[in-house]
């Protein structure tokens, strides 16, 4: 399996769904990074089932366990282990799908692929609580960059059809926590927050987009040709449970431009380059260029609907199944610092490797 992302600030995230834990460990972590466990919390705290009725009801506390790694506060540089321990999971939920195909969901990919060996348990390895573990290690990816000014935002901008039509500079990105979709316009929140509760009380589930910002990134993080920072941030944000889409800068909407329209012209403001505009989104030639990295993550309505639906099971049989247990009705509120956290970890690794060099 694919469980390691990173190449010097490598991660490696471990568990189920319905499994003992669910954990990671980090490799090449520097010494001396200040490590608390409260900070950890409070982003595990923004990512843990059952923060209101718009997410799922699942009642885990998600405490954070630090195993290795850190002696007096303080990160030793030999590998970091961190797990959670699951509490409160019902695997009698998904007795009824044992041997029956989720539509949209991964049950029949990984059938096929592990030789009928499948915990549907929840999904096992392929459900979305495994991203608590990315969240614990985007935390620590964090903290390492805190001090070098680099910072990370990521808010809810799209529900549906509901669409916030302003440019991330004119929001307070401040208020992104003070309400319970994570969107920074509080008009706008509220009209998202009454739709996705409508859309729960159907039965049913509806996706959106996130808009993700990464600020005080240095020139020169990135590497040609394959390893391109907008590459690495794409396959980052792709690997997160529902994403279908990545853009960056002007991204699908920069089609419509002329290149006269779009180049970012250079100027010097207080003997640093700058750019008028920043349609490349912070990143030009794969290399961030010094100005705010800024990107939209596409999600799909969550898979697991409470309405029947038709599917086949291990024998190709026709089968009616519906939903069952505690689902996110949209999964974008609990997605935000899933998406913080991965943006933190692919800077974190070319940070590290920037460093390298000089």
């Amino acid at each position: 399996m694919g469980s390691i992302f990173g190449k010097l600030f490598k991660v490696s995230t471990f568990g189920e769904s319905h499994g003992r834990a669910v954990g990671v460990v980090i490799d090449g972590l520097p010494p001396g990074i200040e490590i608390s466990e409260d900070y950890i919390q409070k982003e595990l705290d923004r990512r843990k089932p059952g923060q209101s009725k718009i997410t799922t009801q699942r009642g885990e506390s998600d405490k954070i366990e630090i195993l290795s790694g850190v002696f007096e506060g303080k990160s030793t540089g030999v590998p970091l282990a961190m797990l959670v321990w699951n509490e409160d999971f019902r695997s009698k939920d998904y007795s009824h799908i044992a041997d029956k195909f989720r539509p949209s969901h991964a049950d029949y990919t990984y059938h096929v692929k592990y030789k009928g060996i499948r915990d549907y348990r929840g999904g096992g390895r392929s459900s979305a609580r495994e991203t608590l573990a990315r969240v614990a290690a985007g935390a620590i990816a964090k903290k390492m960059l805190e001090s070098e000014g680099i910072s990370f935002y990521a808010y809810v901008s799209q529900v549906g059809e509901l669409v916030l039509n302003k440019l991330y500079t004119e929001l307070d990105l401040s208020l992104i926590d003070s309400n319970i979709v994570r969107c920074p316009d509080a008009e706008m929140a509220q009209k998202m927050i009454d739709y996705i509760d409508t859309i729960r009380l159907q039965r049913d589930t509806i996706g959106g987009v996130i808009t993700g910002i990464i600020k005080g990134c240095p020139v020169g993080l990135g590497e040609p040709v394959f390893d391109k920072l907008h590459a690495e941030l794409g396959k980052a944000m792709l690997s997160i449970n529902a994403v279908k889409g990545f853009s960056i800068g002007s991204g699908f909407e920069g089609v419509k431009l002329k290149g006269s329209e779009h180049n970012d012209v250079f100027f010097v403001e207080d003997n640093r380059v700058r750019t008028y505009t920043n349609n490349s989104g912070g990143v030009q030639g794969g290399i961030s260029n010094g100005e705010d990295i800024y990107f939209k993550v596409a999600f799909k309505p969550v898979a697991t609907i409470m309405q029947e639906q038709k599917s086949i099971d291990e024998h190709g049989n026709e089968v009616t199944i519906s939903g069952k247990g505690r689902h996110d009705p949209c999964v974008l509120p609990r997605a935000v610092p899933i998406v913080e956290a991965m943006a933190a970890l692919v800077i974190a690794d070319f940070w590290l490797i920037y460093k390298a060099y000089k």
